[in-house]
This record gives structure tokens, sequence and C-alpha cells, in this order.
């Protein structure tokens, strides 16, 4: 379930980016002056460059063993892992030519 959870939050967040919103992704640590660090990206001047804006921040553990719920669609009535029923998604995709 594990690789099930860490494969959704890396498509939440590649479905972020394609938005064009800013994400950073790696694992935290702090420099020798005591900045924090999201891998290369430096969280103090990330934080900077959107100050004063009205921010969501999502944070995902990639290593937490947090299970994955399985949920029913309610239109189709078929149980699904992701973030929408894939089967309602490609159906609503040929059926209207939208995402």
């Amino acid at each position: 379930m594990k690789s099930m959870r860490r494969s959704i939050i890396l498509k939440t967040a590649a479905e972020a980016y394609e938005l064009g919103l800013d994400v950073l992704n790696g694992r935290t640590k702090r420099d020798e002056n005591g900045q924090w660090k999201i891998g290369h990206h430096d969280l103090d001047e990330w934080l900077q460059k959107h100050e004063g804006e009205e921010l969501v921040m999502i944070i995902g553990s990639l290593e937490d063993d947090i299970p994955v719920q399985t949920r029913t669609c309610h239109t189709c009535g078929r149980d699904y892992t992701d973030l929408e029923c894939p089967y309602c998604r490609s159906s609503r995709i040929r059926l209207r030519g939208e995402p």
C-alpha cells in the first residue's frame, strides 16, 4: 500500500505543476547556516517570494505508512484508490473531450 500512496502523492504534485504552481520535492534538511531546504530548494527564499500571498501548502510524506482508503464511486459504483474514479474520468474525456 505504501507504493500506492506514494504514487497518488506524486500524481497530485504533477497535476499542481501542470497548473503552473510551485512544487518543491526532496528531503527536508537544514544547511550549515540553519536554513531549511527541501531538496536543493531554499525554503526561506521560496516563502519570501510568496510573502503577503494567501497560500495553500500541502505536505505529503513519501515515507509514511498510512494506508490508502478505497472509495466507491457515486456514479458507477466501482471501487478506486485514485483521486477520482478512473473509469468515469476516461468516459468523461472520451464522451465530452474534457479532463
